[in-house]
């Protein structure tokens, strides 16, 4: 599966469905073509379905937080598609992979990673990445094969990109740092700029 030229996923945890479509212009214009609503907060669903008929034929939009293979087709069915986890479970991803989902699993040590990867991972979510650092990154890279595309989550600030991709990265989830419930639509649009340049820097 093709990944987007900025390959940084926007992770809309605690989206209103009242604000997803203005939050969605803001994110596409900024040049965001992977958004992601974690399950775990209300209206997530509904936030995904109008999300999904807004977006660009290039983006690709999903959820979060996807913990089980209902978790797969309640997203599915909403018109996502983009899988991602905080967790490694095999038959999740599977089912996302035979929909046709972008899989990116959660996962923290190299055998949760081989695992993913057997089950149909296309991306690493490499999760928490305050606890994993660029140096564990790095070592983990060295084991898988080679071009796995690797993402870390947590805490991942504009500043700590260039270290991140350094290490491997090649790509990154960017949560509260981008976005929190009530965010003004001007200073979201200024931080999705500024991890779009610090990426591309």
């Amino acid at each position: 599966m093709n990944l987007p030229d900025l390959p940084l996923v926007a992770i809309l945890r605690g989206l209103d469905p009242d604000a997803a479509a203005a939050t969605g212009r803001v994110l596409f214009g900024a040049g965001w073509r992977l958004l992601e609503v974690p399950l775990n907060r209300p209206g997530a669903l509904d936030a995904i379905r109008i999300l999904v008929d807004m977006a660009p034929a290039d983006a690709i939009v999903g959820g979060g937080t996807m913990l089980s293979v209902a978790d797969v087709d309640a997203v599915a069915a909403a018109g996502g598609r983009l899988f991602v986890a905080p967790n490694c479970n095999p038959s999740a991803i599977a089912h996302a992979r035979a929909a046709g989902m972008l899989c990116a699993p959660g996962v923290a040590t190299p055998t949760e990673a081989f695992a993913a990867l057997d089950a149909g991972a296309h991306a690493l979510k490499l999760f928490p990445a305050e606890s994993i650092g660029p140096a564990g990154l790095k070592a983990m890279k060295s084991v898988l094969p080679a071009g796995t595309p690797l993402w870390p989550v947590g805490g991942v600030t504009p500043e700590q990109l260039p270290a991140w991709k350094g290490a491997g990265a090649t790509g990154a989830g960017i949560g509260s740092q981008l976005f929190t419930a009530g965010v003004t639509l001007d200073e979201l649009a200024a931080r999705a700029r500024a991890f779009a340049q610090a990426w591309r820097g």
